[in-house]
């Protein structure tokens, strides 16, 4: 993913700004998610607007998060997708079924379900060389912060917390409210950080990192959920994620000038298990992420035709 996830929020106004072929059904302007499960749900839709039903799409890479969301209000992209309601701080401004001002729509559920926590390897907490048995709650993080600690974090241990701050996961002021000493580190890429955590598994050392599910990383290591508290809007974020029912969403003049690709984007869901293994052979295999979503569309036409304007 490392080539689509180079051009960030700066780049958006140059990439829009080159010229891209006509088509016949005309020109769309699409974000590209800076995380892989969330690239493959837009090149599914993508992949579909163009070989089906005419239209060329540009696809511009940028950071989820506030400035996204503005790209999408402000029309300067039509539609994105998988978007994580607890990952955005200015839904409740634009989306009116958060309360916003309905300047961004959210078209239809994704499909995909999310849970978000901090994780540790399993050799950790579990069997007779066990360092930190007791670590099984946010509570108990502060009776084994020794264990984390490193020369770049001083006397707090080291949190992998999310790769970017765009991703508003508000680790260091989590760590903060909850009196966890901790300091929170950003590796800037989803690559770099599983590559982190798959090489401490590997040697055996202590780390406690951000994860989600679902993702292909809960099957490459053995990991454990430290639990947070529950989640509440009104303590965010001195709290854990809330279960996250992703949906796609877009521009409200896109809605009116793209009945048909409006149409597609209700009628498409991928759940879980039809993300994971596009996921797996992306990150693990190597593979080129369009020819991966090309397999699977050749691969399950009955469903995603199901999905096509009537």
């Amino acid at each position: 993913m490392k080539k689509y996830l180079t051009s960030l929020a700066g780049a958006v106004a140059l990439a829009l700004s080159v010229s891209a072929p006509a088509s016949a059904a005309g020109l769309l302007k699409s974000a590209v998610n800076d995380w892989t499960g969330g690239a493959v749900m837009c090149e599914i839709v993508h992949q579909i607007v163009e070989n089906e039903m005419g239209y060329k799409v540009k696809r511009i890479v940028m950071p989820s998060g506030p400035g996204r969301n503005e790209a999408i209000r402000s029309g300067d992209l039509d539609y994105g997708c998988e978007l994580w309601p607890s990952y955005s701080t200015t839904i409740d401004k634009f989306v009116t079924e958060y309360g916003g001002d309905g300047s961004m729509v959210k078209v239809a559920d994704a499909g995909v379900i999310g849970v978000s926590s901090y994780y540790v390897p399993r050799y950790m907490v579990e069997g007779d060389d066990a360092v930190a048995p007791d670590l099984k709650s946010w509570e108990n993080m502060n009776q084994y912060a020794d264990l984390f600690k490193t020369l770049e974090t001083g006397d707090k241990g080291r949190l992998l917390g999310c790769p970017t701050s765009a991703w508003e996961c508000e680790d260091s002021k989590r760590m903060e409210l909850l009196g966890l000493n901790y300091a929170a580190v950003e590796l800037g890429s989803e690559a770099a950080h599983w590559a982190e955590m798959q090489a401490a598994f590997k040697r055996k050392e202590a780390f406690i990192a951000y994860a989600w599910e679902p993702h292909w990383i809960h099957a490459a290591l053995d990991l454990v959920k430290v639990e947070l508290p529950e989640h509440d809007d009104e303590k965010w974020p001195a709290t854990g994620w809330a279960k996250d029912v992703t949906f796609n969403y877009a521009n409200p003049d896109f809605m009116e000038k793209h009945p048909d690709v409006v149409e597609l984007i209700k009628n498409f869901r991928l759940t879980n298990e039809m993300q994971a293994p596009m996921i797996l052979a992306v990150d693990v295999d190597g593979k080129d992420m369009e020819e991966v979503v090309s397999e699977w569309l050749a691969s399950n036409e009955d469903t995603w035709k199901a999905w096509l304007p009537k």
